[in-house]
């Protein structure tokens, strides 16, 4: 019932983990898949080959998306490579340690910039040619932003704007027919969380944690991530689906 065929998805931060599996399970649904990456062009590669052995079009586009000119140049050579614009995913992201205390400007302003300012910067370009489609926008956030982290704050902060974010563009949107909607995942077992899970003690006690039972895949949050950009939910805006394994259940 899922069926992108003849669109476009632009999936932010693509290369690897939640990016890579959406990008992946787009181009299984029929979808053309641009992807992003900052620093590991060789990962964007992989991704963008087995997108084209799936018989679609796909390219990666590197970059700090944090910086106007570069997410104006990534909406330009979307347009210039394909002449439309269907889903946007926002799924790029860095997640540090930080205690509050001790935590520097630079670092604070860092998260900041790659995880909100960026968001911004990228949705803002590409409105015109969604505007075109009447497409999707789907945002990542992270139960951080609905609960809080302690000595991840900026993180916290981060991720809580894009709940906020999601919510005003809904309605704000809605009008051009542009659904606007977020996935709040808990642990996912990706390469974000390598460090932290190398420790066997620590990664039990997360999946402890998990009322399921289990540290999901990044397959398990690409699929609502794709439903939420679908035509079976063309009635959500503006709304916030927690995929956690029941570890947070705010509602």
């Amino acid at each position: 019932m899922i069926d992108f065929s003849g669109k476009l998805a632009l999936v932010t931060g693509g290369g690897r983990g939640i990016g890579a599996a959406t990008a992946r399970m787009f181009a299984a649904a029929g979808a053309d898949v641009a992807i992003t990456y900052e620093r590991n062009s060789e990962a964007a590669k992989k991704v963008v080959e087995e997108i084209e052995a799936l018989g679609r079009k796909a390219f990666a586009f590197g970059g700090d998306l944090s910086n106007e000119d570069v997410a104006t140049d990534l909406i330009r050579e979307v347009e210039q490579r394909f002449g439309r614009l269907d889903v946007l995913v926002n799924n790029h992201g860095i997640w540090n340690d930080g205690p509050i205390e001790t935590m520097s400007t630079e670092t604070w302003d860092r998260m900041i910039a790659v995880n909100l300012r960026a968001v911004f910067l990228v949705t803002q370009r590409a409105l015109t040619l969604l505007k075109r489609s009447g497409g999707a926008i789907v945002h990542v956030s992270s139960t951080a932003g609905q609960r809080g982290e302690a000595y991840h704050s900026h993180y916290a902060a981060s991720k809580g704007a894009i709940i906020a974010f999601t919510k005003s563009l809904g309605p704000e949107l809605a009008p051009f027919d542009i659904n606007v909607n977020c996935v709040a995942p808990g642990w996912v077992d990706t390469d974000m969380c390598t460090g932290v899970f190398a420790d066997p003690e620590f990664r039990e006690s997360v999946r402890r944690g998990i009322p399921i039972g289990r540290i999901p895949p990044p397959e398990d949050i690409a699929a609502p991530i794709v439903f939420l950009a679908s035509d079976l939910a063309r009635h959500i805006t503006g709304e916030i689906l927690n995929v956690n394994g029941g570890a947070v259940l705010c509602g």
